[in-house]
C-alpha cells in the first residue's frame, strides 16, 4: 500500500463505503456483522491520521518499541515476585520512553540515580525522560 496521506484517504473512504455496502447485503445472523460494526463504530479514531499530520499512518514505532519486550519475555519470566515484575515493567517503560525521546538510557539513568535522592518529591517529574531532556537542553543552550 504505497502513496501518501491523500492516496490513503481515498482508500479509507472507499473502505468505509465498502463496509457499509457489505452490511446492507448481510443477514442479521452473519458473524461478519459484529467486526464490521466494531470497525465502523471506531471509524473516526481509525481514520484520524488522514486529518492530522502528527498521527503516524502506521503503528510501526509502537511495534519497534515493544520488540524488546517480546524478545526478552522468556528471560523475564523469573522476576522473583509480582513486586519484582512490577518494578521491572516500570523500568522497562522508562528506558523505552528514554529511547523514544532520543535519549541514551544509560546516561539518563546514571544522572537520575545521582540526583534522585536530593530532589524534593515535588520536582521528581523533572527526571522523566522528556522533562530531563528539555532541562538538559536548556542548561547547555548558549545565553543570548
Amino acid at each position: 500500500m504505497g502513496g501518501g496521506r491523500v492516496a490513503q484517504t481515498t482508500r479509507l473512504i472507499e473502505l468505509e463505503a465498502w463496509f457499509r455496502l457489505e452490511l446492507e447485503g448481510l443477514s442479521r445472523s452473519s458473524p461478519v456483522i459484529e467486526p464490521i460494526n466494531y470497525m465502523l463504530s471506531r471509524w473516526a479514531d481509525f481514520a484520524r491520521y488522514a486529518d492530522d499530520g502528527r498521527v503516524c499512518m502506521t503503528n510501526n514505532a509502537a511495534e519497534r518499541a515493544l520488540r524488546g519486550v517480546a524478545c526478552g519475555r522468556k528471560n523475564w519470566s523469573f522476576a522473583g515476585s509480582q513486586r519484582g515484575a512490577d518494578r521491572a515493567a516500570i523500568m522497562l517503560t522508562l528506558i523505552t520512553t528514554a529511547r523514544l525521546n532520543d535519549i541514551d538510557p544509560k546516561a539518563w539513568l546514571a544522572d537520575v540515580l545521582a540526583r534522585i535522592a536530593d530532589l524534593p518529591i515535588s520536582r521528581l517529574h523533572e527526571l522523566l525522560p522528556w522533562q530531563w531532556k528539555a532541562l538538559r537542553n536548556n542548561a547547555t543552550a548558549p545565553a543570548a
